[in-house]
């Protein structure tokens, strides 16, 4: 069952919001070399900790960290450790924190220094197909339009959407329905109508779509060893189209 927000409930929600992306900015500017993944961690962490809320990721489903940390051919879901950053990795974030009653959920991938021109269009392709999702969400349309948005651009760059996991709605759960894929067709799929609150979150490879998740049960990554890269934004529905919840 899709869960509706009203105007009370969404401006709690954009509380949330607002401190997850602030602390997605605080790890991205830790992104450089030398630095742990866990170190990373440890401070989103005692970030969101000091603002009276809790790392939405940290038990889900058994998950050790506050926020997901994926390195290069690591789509989603990386845990965070004693892995060093390395001069031209590519690190995507992915943090939500629980205050109020609501969750917020975002990500992005980070430079750690110089990367390659191929990461950099990567990187780059995977922003954009974000921005164009978020564009199709508007009342009205369906949840195709917005995976569509984002296959036919990804496509059309030469790169290609993950298949096995998909953006959600978010709410008073991390994880509430509908399902939000990155590729779909146009006007399939539940309606968007006001008060939905979603996230858009396309990964992308670099190569080929399929992936695999490693023996500890949550690092999933690229089969063919391509680049993968991830943002994500909670938006909510509105009648006067999307608004992004999670900004600073």
């Amino acid at each position: 069952m899709i869960v509706l927000k009203n105007s009370r409930e969404l401006t709690a929600m954009q509380k949330a919001c607002r401190l997850s992306a602030q602390v997605l900015k605080l790890a991205g500017e830790m992104v450089e070399p030398g630095v742990t993944t866990g170190e990373i961690d440890r401070a989103v962490k005692k970030f969101i900790l000091s603002h009276g809320a809790k790392p939405s990721f940290l038990g889900y489903g058994g998950f050790p960290g506050s926020a997901c940390i994926s390195i290069n051919d690591q789509v989603i879901h990386g845990i965070p450790g004693g892995r060093v950053i390395q001069a031209g990795d590519i690190v995507s974030v992915d943090v939500g924190a629980f205050i109020g009653g609501f969750h917020g959920d975002n990500a992005a991938t980070f430079a750690a220094g110089e990367v390659s021109p191929e990461a950099q269009r990567l990187m780059d392709a995977t922003r954009r197909s974000l921005e164009l999702g978020i564009e199709a969400a508007v009342p009205g349309n369906r949840i195709g339009d917005i995976g569509f948005a984002v296959q036919s651009y990804i496509e059309s760059q030469g790169f290609s959407v993950v298949r096995e996991f998909v953006g959600h709605g978010v709410g008073r759960d991390l994880h509430e329905e509908p399902e939000v894929p990155n590729y779909g067709r146009p006007g399939h799929g539940a309606r968007l109508v006001p008060g939905m609150t979603i996230a858009i979150e396309p990964m992308v490879n670099q190569k080929g779509y399929q992936v695999e998740v490693l023996g500890d049960g949550w690092t999933t990554v690229t089969k063919d060893g391509g680049l993968s890269a991830h943002f994500e934004n909670t938006i909510a529905i509105t009648e006067n189209g999307p608004v992004i919840l999670t900004r600073p």
